[in-house]
């Protein structure tokens, strides 16, 4: 069966498929896609999760060794395959036709692919894989549909939108549905729900900061504190908010302590990294993790920042923004 990715949250709802196939090139609906499915699958008892990624050398008995494998905690498994090329080879091609003419009882196979051009959409593992459970191949939103898009996830952020608000933002994120989610939480943290109008978004929404704010966090994963401390002092002098800046590290902190905690509990460091999109990013965050901090210890501290900025505790924020990102690098 085949759905667009905005039917998928209600099918989830009547009964979960033993396989679903996600593919495209838009980083975030693939991401929003595949939670929805972890989380059905979680709240149906599906406690193990198995991550591959086939990669090129990628061993294909491993699906069908880990189908078949249970834990002694967890009756039901979701086996979340990568598969970044989109062409499993032939190899991976039998392995996965032998897997659905059959699919294991208690399990729940995710494949995520990129972007299939017509003849990789007609490849008979991919007919079986979509005739056995649902394939949702996911499109970049653009032009009215953007619009739209943002205007909603404003709204389930509790604005009220004034009708130029959408469109500028279009303009302003040039596509990139990643920016404008980071942009919508910025305007979240920084702006009480209810009527937003087009200067306030003005204000708030300034290509230059970002670029900054992302780069600070960026300097802090690559270890290189003197850069942190030199882009934090601009950040301030330029008026960059304290909360816009912490968001952007506690972003990646919370990323950092989900992925160690991962590590802790016997995830091989390919699998955990497997997870990160888009890839770019796996090498930086790669260098991070073998500083072997006590990443949620950091992400406590960004609570503790977050109370000095709200004036319920005393203390400097731009001070205690300085002493984390030199924690962090």
């Amino acid at each position: 069966m085949r759905l667009r990715a905005d039917q998928l949250a209600s099918a989830l709802t009547k009964r979960l498929a033993p396989v679903y196939l996600l593919s495209g090139d838009e980083p975030l609906q693939l991401q929003e896609c595949g939670d929805l499915i972890r989380a059905a699958a979680r709240t149906a008892g599906f406690m193990q999760r198995d991550v591959l990624t086939a990669e090129p050398g990628f061993a294909w008995p491993q699906l069908l060794a880990a189908s078949q494998s249970r834990s002694l905690f967890a009756d039901k498994k979701v086996l979340d395959l990568r598969v970044p090329q989109g062409k499993p080879g032939k190899e991976g091609s039998q392995v996965l036709q032998t897997y659905v003419a059959v699919p294991p009882p208690d399990t729940l196979l995710l494949v995520t692919l990129p972007k299939l051009e017509r003849a990789q959409q007609q490849a008979k593992w991919l007919q079986q894989l979509a005739r056995a459970g649902v394939w949702v191949p996911v499109w970049p939103i653009e032009g009215a549909a953007l619009e739209r898009w943002i205007t909603q996830r404003l709204q389930q952020a509790g604005f009220q939108p004034t009708p130029e608000v959408a469109p500028w933002l279009v303009a302003q994120v040039e596509g990139n549905l990643l920016a404008a989610r980071q942009e919508i939480d910025k305007l979240q943290l920084l702006e009480p729900p209810g009527p937003l109008r087009l200067q306030q978004v003005q204000t708030i929404v300034s290509e230059q900061a970002r670029f900054h704010v992302f780069g600070l966090a960026e300097a802090a994963l690559r270890g290189n504190p003197a850069r942190c401390w030199k882009m934090l002092a601009g950040l301030q002098q330029e008026g960059v908010a304290a909360p816009v800046v912490l968001w952007a590290l506690h972003r990646e902190l919370t990323l950092l302590a989900t992925l160690a905690d991962k590590l802790r509990l016997g995830d091989r460091p390919e699998s955990v990294l497997a997870q990160v999109w888009p890839q770019q990013r796996r090498p930086l965050l790669q260098q991070a993790l073998q500083r072997q901090h006590d990443w949620f210890a950091l992400l406590g501290r960004c609570h503790t920042i977050d109370a000095v900025v709200k004036g319920a505790e005393p203390g400097d924020p731009w001070l205690l923004l300085a002493q984390l990102c030199a924690r962090m690098a």
